[in-house]
């Protein structure tokens, strides 16, 4: 008796020490046996078997204790990595890695939806050695992750090839066959609870054996894909934070841009308006614009002549207005202008910004930008609100020099109908407008048809703004008055008929004579002027400009002047100098070749020499006056300043 408590508590303490040591249930049952073994009496082995059965409960409770506790620390620190989400990735790799090893199994992964291409992709995979499997994409509804998006409830699958709840297809099927796998566990990621959660993906533990899956295991997977939804959802939420941050900076700056876009155009207004307010013009305008917009500017009139130019960084060009491209160029900027007027904004043709200058629908003229083929908004709305600015200074110097020229026109009509009946008054007339009539200036004559005739008046005063002359109605003809800057009065007639034409869209012919200073030389330049228009039109050149002396002999007898040695200079000079430098007789030659009819043989008897000598000096003729001196028209020239010569006994 005394042997069998020793014996019990001996087979007790070994499975405490068991237990203790974490050994296996192999162990424990082992010591029963070893009890049998020692021939332990009935009740001993009973006691011990007991124990033993006692044991293997409390190793299960322990075994499902450290199982729940391993659990919990994951999801712990699952948990902890979704409140420190840095990176969505590195999360759901955790996360797929996680389940892996809570499960046992294989492999692990996770499937979200792709929006744009309409299928699901494998995101994270842990485990998985099949480059196919990896790459697999399922279309919606099918396989088993298609059962578990389409009822958002957990499916396991023992063996995958043999279950027929879910739709097979040949490269899912070729995926999992690659993979090796057999039994599948899929969960859904939720967001939210009830019929309103949404699937937004699905997490799976695979294994390549067949297995059956514990409702534990399916529980623990559904806790990791709970963990999962919320990682995705939060990275979500944060992705659409930094992007409505990112849209709140843009449209911060976008303010920001504006608003110094509104105070730059105000500060640029007050300028400009500044500039008017003290009496600037046109060109001030321009070169407040161009340092404004850091480019060159040029304002042209409504024909697209230049009326101000100013050159890089604000200064004046050393071209000023003389560049003005021809008629080309201009007829290109007021096509320019048009569009602008059409379209209410500048508009950028071959390189550069034109703006039209209205007033109403009028075209004053046109604002042009050079440099600055990148004109954004807020400059460009600056370069279209100073053609505002200059439209308003051509009206009102348009407005002026109408007023001016009027009270000058009464001054030209007095001029050339009395300009001996007070004559010093005239002139300090004016100069009380701004005139010298004491110094030289030239005269035009410009007419065109009855219906054009008003339009031609307001031309004349357009064509003289900024240049210091005058303009008139007189006798059916606008009579302009230009200060004399070296250009002669036929060069002066041509530009005006060209721009005047341009103007009001018909031919006009303009007559010059001058220079002319004080009001009797005016008045008869004024006389000169409207008979050298009327051989104008005698001789069909109608829409033309010249002067008295290029009318030829006509000239002369046009002119009060009657400049015969000018003529008979400018038509007979080159013969008369080589008589008189080689001791040669060309003009008496070509005097007799005329007198003779054009005949060689009876020039030659009244000139006593051979006829081929009169054949070499008429040869020199040609030589020294061109190869048309025998046309008639110069014929006729020729004859007439021979006769003079004659007459005037040189």
């Amino acid at each position: 008796m005394s042997h069998k408590p020793i014996s019990v508590a001996r087979h007790l303490r070994r499975l405490l020490e068991l237990l203790a040591a974490g050994a296996p249930a192999e162990d424990l049952g082992a010591v029963a046996v070893e009890a049998r073994r020692s021939g332990a009496a009935a009740d001993d082995l009973a006691e011990v078997e007991q124990a033993a059965e006692a044991a293997l409960r409390v190793q299960a409770t322990l075994r499902q204790h450290r199982r729940r506790e391993a659990e919990l620390t994951a999801l712990f620190d699952t948990a902890g990595d979704l409140a420190a989400l840095r990176d969505l990735d590195a999360v759901l790799r955790s996360i797929v890695r996680r389940a892996r090893m809570l499960l046992g199994t294989d492999t692990a992964y996770l499937t979200l939806p792709d929006e744009e291409a309409g299928d699901t992709y494998m995101r994270v995979t842990d485990g998985s050695v099949s480059e196919l499997f990896q790459n697999l994409r399922l279309q919606l509804g099918e396989g088993l992750g298609g059962l578990v998006a389409q009822t958002a409830r957990p499916y396991a699958s023992p063996d995958y090839r043999t279950d027929e709840r879910f739709v097979h297809t040949g490269s899912i099927d070729a995926g999992v066959l690659d993979e090796g796998l057999v039994a599948i566990l899929g969960v859904p990621l939720l967001l939210g609870s009830g019929s309103g959660g949404q699937v937004i993906g699905a997490l799976f533990a695979a294994d390549r054996t067949p297995r059956t899956f514990a409702p534990d295991e399916v529980a623990l997977l559904c806790s990791l894909a709970d963990h999962a939804a919320i990682a995705i959802d939060t990275a979500k939420a944060m992705a659409d934070a930094r992007a409505a941050l990112a849209d709140l900076a843009e449209a911060n700056a976008v303010i920001r841009e504006h608003s110094a876009a509104m105070q730059r155009a105000e500060e640029s207004h007050d300028r400009l308006t500044d500039l008017v307010l003290r009496g600037g013009d046109i060109s001030d305008v321009a070169a407040a614009v161009a340092a404004l917009l850091k480019g060159d500017v040029a304002v042209h009139d409504g024909s697209g002549w230049p009326l101000t130019a100013i050159g890089e960084h604000g200064g004046r060009s050393p071209k000023g207005t003389e560049d003005t491209g021809g008629p080309q160029e201009a007829a290109a900027l007021v096509e320019a202008a048009k569009s602008s007027r059409a379209a209410a904004h500048a508009v950028f043709r071959d390189g550069r910004w034109v703006c039209a200058v209205l007033a109403g629908q009028e075209l004053l003229g046109c604002l042009v930008l050079y440099g600055r083929p990148d004109l954004d908004g807020p400059d460009r709305r600056l370069f279209e609100r100073s053609s505002v600015v200059t439209s308003l200074l051509l009206l009102l110097r348009r407005s002026v020099a109408e007023t001016e020229n009027r009270v000058r026109g009464d001054l030209i009509t007095d001029l050339l109908t009395a300009p001996d009946r007070d004559p010093a008054g005239l002139v300090a007339r004016g100069r009380h407008l701004g005139i010298d009539l004491a110094r030289p200036h030239i005269l035009l004559v410009a007419r065109t048809g009855d219906a054009a005739r008003e339009r031609l008046a307001d031309a004349g005063v357009q064509y003289l703004f900024g240049c210091g002359g005058v303009s008139a109605e007189h006798d059916g003809a606008v009579v302009l008055l230009l200060p004399c800057d070296g250009t002669g009065p036929g060069e002066a007639a041509r530009a005006a008929a060209g721009q005047l034409g341009q103007l009001i869209g018909v031919p006009v012919t303009v007559a010059g004579a001058g220079p002319a200073a004080g009001p009797r030389a005016i008045a008869d330049a004024h006389a000169e002027g409207l008979r050298c228009l009327r051989a104008l039109h005698v001789l069909g050149r109608a829409g033309h400009g010249a002067g008295v002396a290029e009318l030829g002999f006509l000239g002369v007898l046009l002119g009060d002047g009657h400049d015969v040695d000018g003529f008979v200079t400018a038509t007979l000079g080159p013969l008369l100098e080589y008589d008189a430098q080689r001791g040669t007789q060309l003009v008496r030659t070509l005097r007799a070749y005329f007198g003779c009819g054009g005949s060689l043989t009876r020039a030659k008897e009244e000139l006593h020499v051979h006829v081929n000598t009169v054949v070499q000096r008429l040869d020199r003729i040609q030589a020294l006056l061109g190869p048309d001196w025998n046309t008639p028209e110069q014929t006729l020239e020729l004859q007439l300043a021979l006769r003079l010569h004659q007459l005037s006994g040189a």
